[in-house]
């Protein structure tokens, strides 16, 4: 996924009412709307790096977004729209093995009250259900989700739980956008109904895959497949 243009460096000074940021961009202040509703730690301090991109919208309230941050070792992906966005893209250009065979890429699938990030079909092949989780939370060394308590999360493992004993393949894919872990692990200390349900979506035979971005402030690509711990 390519930022067109290029994300503009700044420094973060502070974020506040969750969609809120202080930047200064050359020492000139301003302010920024930040695209996650998480917690963000481990995602920012005062006076980090970031990177932000620029709607030139005259209509737009804010016209900066907060894209990026740095932490002195990697970029760190702060909008979580983006997960989505580079799933769409790895899943069009056939860059992920586990779903390569599937001709047919539909997003925002209905299903009875709610809607399930992807859908895949193909002839001679089950219909897949993919829902896409943005991962930014480090602790320990480990990417985690999530990170705050997300009852829409373990909605959407229950989604997937009820789509796979339907005969469907249902699978979870967390987008991690850091490159400082090698693993990811439910954070259990912090929504540990979610942990619970993630271990009963996988023994009920629910799909879970890791997929690590390379981050830069041109483009976001496709790293290397995370292993996953659910203990």
């Amino acid at each position: 996924m390519k930022f067109n243009p290029p994300l503009l460096s700044a420094t973060l000074l502070r974020r506040y009412k969750r969609f809120l940021s202080d930047i200064t961009i050359n020492s000139e202040e301003f302010i920024a709307h930040v695209p996650n509703t998480g917690a963000m730690t481990s995602c920012w301090e005062e006076n980090w790096g970031c990177a932000v991109s620029k709607s030139d919208n005259p209509k737009r309230k804010l016209p900066y977004t907060l894209e990026l941050t740095h932490n002195g070792e990697t970029w760190i992906g702060v909008n979580t729209a983006n997960a989505n966005k580079l799933m769409s893209e790895w899943l069009s250009a056939r860059s992920l093995l586990p779903f390569e065979p599937y001709e047919t890429i539909k997003p925002e699938k209905k299903i009875g009250d709610s809607r399930i990030d992807f859908y895949l079909e193909s002839p001679h092949l089950p219909p897949c259900y993919i829902e896409v989780k943005s991962v930014t939370l480090k602790k320990e060394g480990i990417a985690q989700f999530p990170d705050a308590v997300s009852v829409r999360g373990q909605k959407h493992l229950q989604e997937l739980m009820r789509l796979k004993d339907s005969g469907a393949r249902a699978c979870l894919v967390f987008v991690v956008q850091r490159e400082d872990v090698e693993m990811v692990a439910p954070a259990r200390d912090i929504d540990p109904k979610y942990a619970d349900l993630l271990v009963e979506a996988f023994d009920k035979g629910v799909e879970i895959f890791a997929y690590q971005c390379k981050m830069s402030l041109e483009e976001i690509k496709l790293g290397k497949a995370l292993p996953i711990r659910l203990d």
